[in-house]
């Protein structure tokens, strides 16, 4: 598995978890993330509390232990999907047992809108 460094290009960044993921996040990035508990639409602004970690430019950047208080992250709710189907197959031999079922996992697009 690849490990994502701090973006060079972008100035400022951040380490967020949701989902029981983390993602390195900088404002005008979209990303995927767990389907959040509650009701939401296309268009609402998500505010992400658990931050890490965050930094700007070429400073050291700030940890958090385990997150730093009074940052957040704010983003635009910009569609609400699934994903493609994952076909299931449970099979033993010589036993005639066969099952088959698919899976789509529910996700949120989110664009990052800022780092405060």
């Amino acid at each position: 598995m690849a490990t994502k460094s701090a973006p060079k290009t972008k100035d400022m960044y951040a380490v967020i978890a949701t989902g029981g993921k983390q993602y390195l996040v900088a404002p005008g990035d979209s990303l995927k993330i767990e389907k959040l508990v509650g009701e939401y639409k296309a268009g609402d602004t998500i505010t992400f509390d658990n931050v890490l970690l965050t930094g700007h430019g070429e400073a050291a950047p700030t940890l958090g232990n385990p997150f730093i208080k009074g940052v957040a992250v704010t983003g635009t709710l910009s569609k609400i999907a699934r994903n493609k189907t994952i076909d299931v197959i449970k099979y033993k031999q010589k036993s005639r047992y066969f099952k088959k079922y698919g899976h789509r996992q529910p996700y949120f697009e989110v664009k990052i809108d800022s780092i405060k």
